[in-house]
């Protein structure tokens, strides 16, 4: 498939009266007037979606108990979701971008509640995780629709600044936001409330997404890649299944290296069958720009660092601190405020007139010393000493480059590739989550017994002096994984200083992008091309 996107060094040139591309043909459409209206709706669907990865752990101990799990298959109410969002996020992309985003956005909210409401009434651990894993078949789905409908809705670079900072906020603080509903909810309704408020709240977004959004259109004329669609899904679900494994196996375990080891060759498949099939799931051009590459790889990264953290911050808080879930919830509050005030006052202010890479550098520097911050801290750290400016520096750090890294893995694409551009992004965060939990949790429990090891204690002993040295051990293996997040926060940094080169994006009316065969077509109103600097 020929690139549609524009060329490095090709100028964009105006479309307006009398050129010689106006002849016969209409100005582009007045932006839609209800576009902040459709924003709220985006934005109310993705942090669903965000939400629903946080919002279980905080219920998952009572689920246990109510249901009946086991401690070895209860990982399934967060594995089943995971894998089906993370292995199907191709797929789901390139159908919205077949069939339309806004179809695929309603389809995917309604299938979302559905699954929520049975996951709620669950009778066994069988039905939670059938549950869980169609919300995460549809999550695949609704994710790529809604930020590709983002994408195609607001074209002016100032507003797609403002956009992407409120997108950008939602999808850094909806972790968080998870953590804190999930307490609220399971402390004084019931777990079973922490999938049936998904219910309403889709129910709200699929009305404002049938009245507010307008449908970019689809692909004439497409097909899907039937081939291609079984090869994606089933190399990143190998490769997700495989490190949500390394968690409770080991990294050297044979079943483990299978599955990721397979999952890499059947992805390398998949690459060699996008250069040959007639519509491909992933156009290999979306990945070879290296603006995209390098905001993908970023958020990648990103994504590993930032998963093990909230993870080891949540067990600190609750097992050493001996915080209430709804307390623990609170404290990531500010962390929240600090990401909105990053992602709509100075990002979304900042990215039109200076390179993404201005944005993205200074902001994961200072997340990462945020995380040291927290790596410092031990089992008398104060909650104002440690973790309160640890957390509002990640905050403020991550709004200005989720924004940033967002705006430019999505950008300069073709309005009919832009389900696969947005479902790229997605796999990489879902991927690098699934790198970040099973790769920080082994290097935490390696320091841990490390730690134990070398001070000679038996953790099988129950004595008062055993108990605080356990907890002493556990505080110094979040804090080897802590220091080792914040060391791939500042290499996400290298590789967007090194990859995202572009210069800052101008203001333009319209421009023109070459199309297929060298032909140029109009494209309205768009983000100004960016040359490489």
């Amino acid at each position: 498939m020929a690139d549609t996107a524009l060329p490095e060094n090709v100028p964009a040139r105006p479309v307006g009266p009398g050129t010689a591309l106006d002849k016969g043909r209409e100005a582009p459409p007045p932006p839609d007037p209800r576009r902040w209206w459709g924003l709220v709706v985006i934005a109310l669907a993705q942090l669903i979606v965000v939400l629903d990865m946080t919002i279980v752990n905080i219920a998952l101990p009572s689920a246990q108990q109510d249901l009946g799990m086991t401690d070895g298959n209860r990982q399934w109410a967060i594995t089943a979701y995971t894998l089906a969002f993370g292995g199907l996020l191709l797929l789901g992309g390139r159908l919205g971008d077949l069939f339309g985003r806004k179809r695929s956005f309603v389809i995917g909210l309604i299938g979302f509640a559905v699954a929520s409401a049975l996951g709620g009434a669950a009778t066994g651990p069988g039905m939670l995780f059938a549950a869980r894993a169609l919300q995460g078949v549809f999550a695949a789905l609704l994710a790529p629709a809604a930020l590709s409908l983002l994408t195609t809705t607001f074209t002016d670079p100032r507003e797609r600044g403002k956009a992407f900072g409120v997108f950008g906020a939602i999808a850094g603080a909806g972790s968080a936001i998870g953590m804190l509903v999930g307490g609220l909810l399971t402390e004084y309704l019931d777990w079973r409330w922490c999938l049936y408020v998904n219910a309403p709240v889709a129910a709200v977004a699929v009305i404002g997404a049938i009245v507010m959004l307008k449908d970019p259109g689809r692909r004439t004329g497409g097909r899907l890649d039937i081939l291609g669609a079984v090869l994606g899904t089933a190399g990143v679900l190998s490769i997700v299944y495989g490190l949500s494994e390394a968690e409770s196996r080991d990294w050297g375990d044979t079943w483990v290296l299978t599955l990721v080891s397979g999952g890499v060759l059947i992805l390398g498949i998949f690459s060699l069958w996008q250069t040959r099939a007639r519509t491909p799931l992933l156009p290999l051009h979306i990945v070879k720009d290296r603006q995209r590459a390098g905001a993908y790889l970023t958020m990648g990264l990103v994504t590993i660092a930032m998963f093990g953290v909230f993870l080891f911050l949540t067990f600190y808080l609750q097992g050493i601190k001996g915080w209430s879930p709804l307390k623990t919830g609170a404290a990531y509050l500010p962390m929240t405020a600090c990401m909105i005030i990053g992602s709509t006052q100075i990002s979304a202010r900042l990215l039109h007139r200076v390179p993404a890479r201005v944005l993205i550098m200074p902001g994961l520097t200072l997340a990462a010393g945020g995380l040291a911050f927290l790596a410092s801290m031990d089992v008398d750290a104060t909650y104002l000493s440690h973790v309160l400016p640890g957390i509002c520096m990640m905050g403020l750090g991550m709004g200005v480059t989720f924004m940033a890294a967002i705006s430019t893995a999505t950008g300069r694409v073709a309005p009919h590739e832009q389900g696969a551009a947005s479902a790229t992004l997605n796999t990489m965060q879902q991927v690098g989550g699934s790198v970040g939990t099973a790769l920080l949790n082994t290097i935490a429990a390696g320091a841990t017994t490390d730690w134990l090891t070398g001070h000679g204690v038996n953790p099988a002993q129950q004595t008062s002096q055993v108990k605080a040295a356990l907890a002493e051990a556990t505080v110094h293996g979040y804090s080897v994984a802590t220091w080792t997040s914040a060391g791939i926060l500042l290499l996400a940094a290298l590789v967007a200083g090194v990859f995202i080169n572009a210069k800052a994006p101008g203001r333009q009316a319209g421009t023109v992008t070459a199309g297929p065969a060298g032909a140029e077509r109009e494209t309205g109103t768009v983000e100004a091309p960016v040359h490489a600097g």
